[in-house]
């Protein structure tokens, strides 16, 4: 995939805070959650034009996910890395909704259980949140681990999910 295309970004205030959506006419590379916005980055976020189709279909996909009406996201993501990050991304949109795996059972999957840390370092590497869904790898005593938006968001987005999936009940 060609990725000397324009890049628009805007910002979605979401249940978890603020994130920054980026993309292009044809993919999103972007979804992160943004703890602090200087005026100047806001300024310069709103000034950059209007937002392509698919980071409005996006953030709408977003809203539904939030809503709990939504569990898959239909728009299509890129974002650049090495062979293997690309393989530990792609394993990671196979975690099926309101599941989780530990960082073991990802690298089983990627086909070698001694690549566990590069399979965990490619996870936090993902700058795709939510739709990539790093946040469904948990460790192997089931307990919350690593993630790059802090334990809080992961616990949130891990409890929102089950709360779909499965009713009331939380995980941690």
């Amino acid at each position: 995939m060609a990725t000397t295309l324009e890049i628009t970004s805007t910002y979605y205030q979401s249940p978890l805070g603020l994130l920054r959506i980026g993309g292009s006419d044809t993919y999103i590379s972007e979804i992160s959650f943004i703890d602090h916005l200087s005026d100047e980055e806001f300024q310069s976020a709103n000034l950059r034009g209007p937002v392509t189709p698919i980071v409005i279909q996006c953030i709408e996909q977003l809203i539904q996910y939030f809503q709990g009406q939504r569990r898959v996201f239909d728009f299509p993501v890129y974002q650049e890395g090495t062979e293997f990050q690309q393989n530990v991304w792609n394993e990671l949109m196979s975690i099926p909704f309101g599941k989780t795996i530990s960082y073991l059972e990802l690298s089983r999957q990627l086909g070698d259980t001694k690549a566990i840390r590069a399979a965990a370092a490619a996870n936090g590497r993902n700058n795709i949140v939510i739709v990539v869904p790093c946040h469904r790898v948990i460790g192997s005593k089931r307990d919350l681990v690593g993630y790059g938006g802090g334990l809080w968001r992961k616990k949130w987005l891990l409890d929102h999910e089950t709360k779909v999936q499965w009713g009331v009940q939380t995980l941690f």
